[in-house]
């Protein structure tokens, strides 16, 4: 599926967008709306199953990933939902977190996010599966004007993901992503002692099937990651390289936590706002394949170092041994 990567950088058939591909999978340094123009693009047509993504969320303040603002946000993002159906398998999914946004210059929240999403569902004509909430305890104080200074709100500390798909039936099944049991529940079903029948919720509970041992519990669509790895492989890689390092970058755990829940090994995850690739690497542990898409051409070389280590460095096809002397195709 992925062109041909080892021609130098003056070789006539180095495709100029490509930067690096692996065993799994390719990243491409390009923009993600004309994903069309490209061969490569096509040949995922109707491929994908999996699209991960967070794309630059409408803050007020520009960000060096070139976020929109305003309704701005929303016009670009619409046109989205035709190149994702047309991407997708019949059974395949979206997963797209959108972070929040508040009004300029007042303590109140913007619906831009929603009415983003409700235009994406839309237009896309895709049914929302299921809502999820990333919590992260370590996040900072936000907006710093409302909490810190005024003191008249709480700090923002989540945002949501939205799974949504072209059938009400995407592939997915969660006993891949089964947590593991708490210890008072290994106890229960060591000593098959509990209180079984109707609750004043009025709920019956039998003791057969709550003592059932399904090998973990079922986790819920409210995920708790910390962002605090700040000695990571990807970071050390920017400060050696004295290159600008991603400011909205998520734990693998998320990534991992939906190629888990909605593929198996050997389907194709697309990430067409890529940032520092979290999503490629995430695929290629799991042994999915995986494409990834990133517009700023110093986000994608230092994207690189998710694949530095000793174990993965010679899994890496380089388009040419320093990216940013290529001739990029945008």
């Amino acid at each position: 599926m992925y062109a041909d990567c080892n021609a130098g950088c003056d070789g006539l058939n180095k495709p100029k967008s490509l930067m690096y591909s692996t065993r799994l999978g390719a990243l491409y340094n390009y923009d993600s709306s004309k994903i069309f123009d490209k061969s490569w693009g096509l040949e995922l047509k109707k491929n994908v199953n999996l699209i991960f993504t967070s794309p630059p969320f409408p803050l007020n303040r520009r960000k060096s990933y070139g976020n929109k603002s305003g309704k701005e946000y929303i016009e670009w993002l619409a046109p989205f939902a035709k190149i994702f159906g047309e991407l997708l398998t019949s059974d395949g999914s979206v997963v797209i977190e959108m972070g929040n946004a508040w009004k300029p210059g007042e303590p109140v929240m913007s619906t831009l996010s929603l009415e983003a999403l409700m235009r994406l569902k839309e237009e896309g004509q895709f049914h929302l599966c299921q809502e999820f909430i990333w919590y992260n305890p370590a996040r900072l104080p936000s907006p710093a004007q409302w909490v810190n200074v005024d003191r008249i709100r709480v700090k923002d500390s989540f945002t949501r993901l939205w799974w949504l798909s072209k059938t009400t039936r995407p592939k997915a099944d969660n006993r891949r992503i089964l947590r593991e049991y708490s210890k008072d529940m290994k106890h229960l079903l060591r000593t098959k002692k509990y209180n079984s029948g109707r609750r004043p919720s009025e709920h019956v509970i039998g003791e057969r099937s709550f003592l059932k041992n399904n090998n973990g519990s079922i986790p819920s669509n409210v995920i708790t990651l910390a962002n605090t790895n700040a000695l990571d492989d990807y970071l050390e890689y920017c400060k050696k390289n004295e290159v600008a390092k991603h400011p909205a970058r998520m734990p693998i755990g998320l990534a991992e936590f939906f190629i888990k829940f909605l593929t198996e090994p050997g389907d194709l995850v697309l990430d067409p706002f890529a940032g520092s690739n979290v999503t490629g690497y995430a695929a290629e542990t799991l042994g999915r394949r995986w494409v990834s898409i990133e517009l700023d051409p110093v986000f994608a070389e230092s994207s690189l170092s998710r694949f530095s280590s000793s174990e993965d460095e010679n899994k890496v096809n380089f388009v040419c041994k320093k990216i940013r002397e290529c001739v990029i195709d945008r």
